[in-house]
């Protein structure tokens, strides 16, 4: 198996992302959009205690909603959550959306979001995310390469003592699928080892992480005081993983839950009362391919695989959001990024 051309979530066929940020002082935050043009099926699961999120009951295989349009990760915390309109405005402009009415544009698109704590990175606990921003990002979505770090809703992202940020990745299976995945690594806790190794880096895919080694610096502390606020820290890991497979609203839901092992392999220690970490997982097939379901026995050899690979990519992604974060200088002191942090995990032979 290997990466996609793009290495990124947009390598599955109905995938495209776009993203829109400000880290001019005093804001240090932003606001990313996955958009399905062709909807899809989605799945969610919540497992962080302080999740904050709009539209994920209607994802239960209980529930009608058929798909999605699509899916906000941003920044903001519960205020972020106001993005999501413009991006509900902008897909009704161009009748995207369940269909309620005879009207061209007589429809309610599908948004569910997921947000991030990030407020008062910056400096300033009102510096966050306008209502236009989602419009924005995802008017400026495309299936091209992912920008990572510092961008989108990882603008003010950090995983403990480091600075976090946007990533994302993909694998192609051997039958010719594709698996993606796009994750915000806003982590209470930490994606290194005692060494400073990243924990996801023995996920990597052939020579994907082969540049790195055991660094000598020792890690930086976790600054007391890093929200700007009294108290614990607050944080969260959102994500989208998606297929190309056609999966039904509980195979997509399985999706996200084994992607969540990404994360555990990945952050040490996640689903804390203090994250709200949440997974959407996505099938962008066409509507009307058969679905593979998670009572069929004669396709849980595929569901396993995409379901491996899922949590795999996951994993990977966190690993990119970190390599490709940069410092940054707060009110509240630096934030270092791993590339910062530790250069000589990084082979120069």
């Amino acid at each position: 198996m290997q990466p996609g051309p793009h290495n990124a979530i947009t390598d599955v066929p109905g995938i495209l992302v776009g993203q829109v940020e400000r880290t001019d002082p005093p804001y240090l935050t932003g606001t990313t959009v996955v958009y399905t043009p062709g909807t899809a099926v989605a799945g969610v699961d919540v497992r962080g205690g302080a999740p904050g999120t709009r539209e994920t009951d209607l994802l239960s295989p209980v529930n009608s909603n058929a798909g999605v349009n699509a899916i906000v990760l941003t920044g903001g915390s519960a205020f972020g959550l106001d993005t999501a309109g413009s991006v509900m405005r902008w897909l009704e402009e161009r009748a995207e959306g369940v269909r309620c009415g005879p009207g061209d544009h007589d429809v309610v698109p599908i948004v569910p979001t997921a947000v991030i704590f990030d407020l008062g990175r910056g400096g300033d606990f009102t510096a966050r995310p306008e209502p236009a921003w989602g419009a924005d990002a995802i008017a400026a979505a495309t299936d091209g390469p992912v920008a990572l770090g510092n961008h989108g809703a990882g603008a003010g992202a950090r995983a403990r003592s480091l600075k976090g940020g946007v990533g994302s990745a993909s694998v192609r299976l051997d039958d010719g699928t594709t698996v993606g995945a796009l994750v915000i690594v806003n982590a209470a806790g930490s994606a290194i080892d005692a060494d400073g190794n990243l924990y996801g880096a023995r996920l990597g895919l052939g020579t994907e992480f082969a540049h790195l080694r055991t660094p000598v610096e020792a890690p930086p502390p976790a600054a007391p005081g890093r929200n700007l606020i009294p108290g614990p820290p607050m944080n969260t890991v959102i994500a989208v993983v998606a297929t190309d497979v056609p999966l039904d609203k509980a195979a997509a839901q399985r999706m996200a839950m084994v992607a969540h092992d990404g994360l555990a392999r990945s952050i040490d220690p996640i689903h804390t009362l203090v994250d709200g970490d949440s997974i959407f997982a996505l099938s962008t097939a066409p509507a009307d391919a058969p679905r593979l379901t998670v009572t069929d026995t004669a396709a849980l050899a595929q569901l396993e695989a995409v379901y491996a690979a899922g949590a795999r990519t996951l994993g990977r992604a966190i690993v990119h959001a970190m390599l490709n974060a940069e410092s940054v200088d707060t009110p509240a002191g630096a934030i270092p990024s791993y590339r910062d942090a530790f250069p000589s995990a990084f082979r120069t032979d």
